[in-house]
């Protein structure tokens, strides 16, 4: 990608929301002007200008530039995606407003990345773009915040460990969202609305939901995962009962692409399984029975047409609004990886860890979000792939791990005691 032509190394693109207040003032301030240039984008100039003034005041920067441009306008996005090396993006729902910026980039040859968990549309952007991307080199990283970085880089950095301590792949992996406090952002609950309304109404959307492998690479997409745990089961692992996972339909989806991206280093025989881990004995089942059951309300609540709309008009909070400073900050979580090997000597088990003391849906992810654009912009990756539609195992790799450290989260991987 060339960058003889562009004026900034990173632009913002939705930042007067409130994800992307948060990407930008972690930009801003974790890194010098002289170090890192940043653009805001959105289409509200007056907005634009106030917090970008805001975070000048707040940082070292003489001031902080602007972009103006419309989603709905393509020509306005192709102006703004030639301007900048990459474009961090939180302006979802991404099946509404996402597809003309990842056409504005491809075109642009600048490097993208996202927040989205709408499986559907990333489904689209695989069959329309993906050869587009690779044959102008440019990386197009979907589901960058707390989906799936977590579950996506936590299994890669798994089997990284195990490959190098063992000479071997783990042929199976649970994910655990072993801990966690947080809310639920708008603009999330909006995009899972979103889904559930594409799956009603179009036939590719619903085999998208359906189909384990849906986001594997076309003729592809199929294997021996028969997909996320639906019911109060017994760990194998730990001994103890687990609980469906709400985000396994899309964590699950993005892990299983990484692998086929990365030419299957973990086998075509892996499986994954991203659940909630309660405890042993009588009062573990109760409440893994308990999560199982809720889950169960919310999805049947958000196939109907009538729920799904009074949901989003009277019950989820606006996409756009979030906790406050002290919420955001008295927030965690941690995603234990546990997997499971075998070799000549015998079988192995591994685990990975990530964590922060930060709210997951807020605080972490625009953390996320924001290192994995840096980690596009220096060439921080460890892939085989130079342009696609990628994920963040698949197109970034273990350096997001290191940047991540950086900024104050647990990332690590050892053997399962």
């Amino acid at each position: 990608m060339s960058s003889t032509t562009t004026n900034y190394d990173i632009v913002v693109w939705g930042a007067t929301g409130f994800a992307g207040q948060l990407v930008a003032e972690h930009l801003t301030s974790h890194y010098p002007a002289a170090e890192l240039s940043v653009a805001l984008g959105g289409r509200n100039e007056s907005k634009l200008r106030r917090l970008a003034e805001g975070l000048a005041n707040e940082s070292d920067r003489e001031g902080v530039p602007i972009v103006v441009g419309d989603a709905t306008k393509p020509a306005s996005l192709r102006g703004i995606a030639g301007q900048t090396k990459v474009v961090c993006t939180t302006v979802g729902p991404y099946t509404t407003y996402g597809t003309p910026l990842v056409e504005a980039c491809i075109e642009a040859g600048t490097d993208y990345c996202d927040l989205t968990g709408e499986i559907n549309w990333v489904r689209e952007m695989i069959d329309r773009y993906h050869d587009d991307a690779m044959a102008a080199d440019v990386k197009i990283v979907h589901s960058c915040g707390f989906d799936s970085i977590p579950s996506d880089l936590g299994v890669k950095l798994l089997q990284s460990y195990a490959i190098e301590e063992f000479g071997d792949s783990c042929e199976f992996v649970r994910i655990y969202l072993e801990d966690g406090k947080g809310e639920v952002s708008g603009g999330t609950l909006a995009s899972a609305a979103e889904l559930f309304e594409a799956a009603a109404t179009d036939p590719i959307a619903r085999e998208t939901v359906s189909n384990p492998y849906s986001l594997a690479p076309p003729g592809e997409r199929c294997g021996v995962d028969t997909g996320e745990q639906r019911r109060p089961q017994r760990d194998s692992i730990r001994s103890i009962w687990t609980a469906p996972s709400p985000m396994a339909a899309v964590n699950e989806r993005v892990i299983r692409r990484s692998n086929a991206l990365l030419e299957y280093p973990w086998g075509r025989e892996f499986r994954c399984t991203e659940v909630i881990p309660t405890s042993s004995g009588i009062g573990g089942a109760a409440a893994a029975g308990g999560i199982a059951l809720g889950l169960g309300v919310g999805t049947a609540a958000m196939k109907s047409r009538l729920l799904r709309r009074g949901l989003r008009r009277f019950v989820f909070p606006e996409p756009g609004t979030g906790p406050s400073e002290a919420e955001i900050k008295s927030g965690h979580f941690l995603i234990r990886v546990i997997g499971r090997g075998t070799t000549t000597d015998g079988p192995f088990t591994v685990m990975s860890e990530i964590g922060a003391e930060l709210d997951p849906g807020y605080g972490a992810t625009a953390r996320m979000l924001g290192e994995a654009g840096i980690c596009l912009l220096r060439g921080e990756t460890v892939s085989p792939l130079d342009g696609g539609i990628l994920t963040p195992a698949s197109g970034i790799g273990d350096p997001l791990g290191d940047r991540l450290r950086d900024v104050g989260f647990t990332v690590t991987a050892g053997e399962w005691q």
